[in-house]
């Protein structure tokens, strides 16, 4: 299971070094894509293969589902992790979460999200002030 919140720095060469208490969990490749809310979504490559499966089973006939197919599969890249560490963030995702300097790394069950700084204490904060309706909301459909 993958949790917790980390700060590292995307270097000059675009890579990323991800800690390495993750490091253990998702072996020495992984799959980075555009997340949800302007994040980017790393997976190790066992995660990838149940979330492609599940979005290789969406009907052809409904939009919505074609278009979230080619949200993540589009912008999903196979990246080695190298010796030190470190995934090269590509330029596309790189760009699309607006990756600079300084980047939150946050575990999330099944995957890893990349957060550009800003983004991620506003993102935070919000949570932070909806916690207790959204507590209530899975309390009434039976989730806590």
């Amino acid at each position: 299971m993958l949790i917790g919140e980390y700060k590292h720095t995307i270097d000059g060469k675009k890579r990323l070094s991800l800690p390495a208490k993750v490091r253990k969990v998702i072996g020495k490749s992984v799959i980075l894509t555009r997340g949800l809310d302007n994040c980017v979504f790393l997976y190790s490559q066992t995660e990838w293969e149940k979330i492609a499966s599940k979005l290789s089973d969406l009907s052809m006939g409904q939009e919505s589902a074609r278009n979230f197919s080619r949200f993540m599969f589009s912008g999903a890249e196979n990246i080695d992790i190298d010796a030190s560490g470190r995934v090269l963030i590509p330029d596309h995702l790189k760009t699309f979460a607006s990756l600079e300097g300084e980047v939150i790394i946050a575990g999330v069950h099944n995957r890893l999200e990349l957060w550009n700084e800003a983004r991620w204490k506003e993102r935070v904060r919000m949570i932070e002030q909806d916690a207790d309706e959204l507590a209530e909301k899975l309390g009434e459909i039976g989730m806590i």
